[in-house]
């Protein structure tokens, strides 16, 4: 209740109450992301593709998109780059995924999601099925195995996380946009 009457006080100070409002969501935030690290706890965005269920680290994903209405072709590029999409006036290839990865190419439908990739120097936007948000896990549910997938990605699986039934496949996207192939385009 103390802090209701403090902010109450700064009603004619906008500024002031401004700052206070910004330092408690500093303090907030610090103290969560603390208590996230007592417990070890890892973050990542869940997604399908080709029906099975797949994890990227959160720290690997700079965005979420939908599907880019206006993308313009590449000419002379391999088929799995869709084309470049002109996202907040920032020019970013737009890659199937599963055509990459020699899967087939990804359905183009309503709950298809462009994943941006965070990296410093390979800019790329990946289509998959579905992204379906954020999941948590403890640190005691990864595994080293690498599960059997049918999109053929092993080589780009970090380890999965175990709960019951379901096992989640993380999936690096450093180790995919840095691999070679990624970077041979051209037809």
């Amino acid at each position: 209740m103390q802090e209701a009457v403090a902010l109450k006080s700064l009603r004619d100070r906008p500024f002031e109450l401004l700052a206070e409002l910004e330092r408690r969501g500093r303090a907030v935030t610090a103290s969560a992301a603390t208590d996230a690290e007592k417990v070890g706890e890892w973050v990542g965005v869940a997604l399908r593709m080709a029906g099975e269920l797949y994890l990227v680290a959160r720290e690997e994903a700079r965005e979420v998109l939908g599907v880019p209405a206006q993308l313009t072709r590449v000419p002379g590029a391999k088929s799995w780059i869709l084309g470049l999409a002109n996202v907040r006036g920032q020019l970013l290839p737009i890659i199937d995924l599963r055509a990459y990865l020699g899967s087939g190419p990804t359905p183009n439908a309503r709950a298809s999601r462009v994943i941006v990739v965070n990296h410093r120097d390979i800019p790329a936007g990946l289509v998959v099925d579905e992204v379906l948000g954020f999941r948590r896990f403890a640190d005691a549910e990864f595994t080293a195995d690498v599960p059997p997938t049918i999109v053929r990605c092993d080589r780009y699986i970090a380890g999965s996380f175990r709960r019951g039934n379901e096992q989640w496949p993380v999936l690096g996207l450093r180790a995919l946009v840095e691999d070679p192939s990624f970077s041979e385009a051209s037809a």
